[in-house]
């Protein structure tokens, strides 16, 4: 684990420190209109973070926010398992290189064990080199081709 930092699992009434998150994500995805132009309103998040198939966990070291990690619990059909998909995981500029993202994705393999996962995934984008090098230490990579689909209008 990296020192000094603590990992936890947000819950419903963890709207404050989930308003950090997306500041964090905003800021580290340089993408202010994605997490922060149009924000949950406080009903919408409690309900999200009492979801069991939603997982918000927050890093902290001296009472600050230093990493975030959203993941969704996918219950599987062909067998009886689930899988877990990392959605964002993002690390504050001043803390990276420090473990904090790996012991984020450490501290997720318990909650996937708990759930019967039979693997974590997640996707990074070609030029994010960082975090190719932090999931090619940790997994298989699988090369594989993304797309978008838009739902009727």
């Amino acid at each position: 684990m990296a020192a000094g930092v603590a990992i936890r699992r947000l819950g419903s009434t963890d709207i404050a420190a989930m308003r950090a998150v997306l500041r964090l994500y905003a800021e580290a995805f340089e993408d202010t209109a994605s997490y922060l132009s149009t924000p949950p309103d406080d009903g919408y998040l409690t309900n999200l973070l009492a979801r069991g198939d939603f997982i918000q966990l927050a890093a902290q070291s001296e009472g600050r926010l230093t990493g975030a990690l959203s993941a969704y619990v996918l219950t599987k059909f062909e067998q009886a398992r689930s899988e877990i998909y990392i959605y964002d995981l993002a690390v504050a500029p001043t803390h990276r290189r420090q473990g904090i993202a790996e012991a984020m994705i450490g501290h997720l393999r318990g909650i996937a064990s708990e759930h019967g996962a039979w693997v974590i995934y997640v996707q990074a984008d070609r030029g994010d080199w960082p975090a190719v090098a932090l999931y090619t230490k940790l997994g298989t990579r699988e090369d594989v081709l993304h797309f978008d689909i838009a739902p009727e209008s």
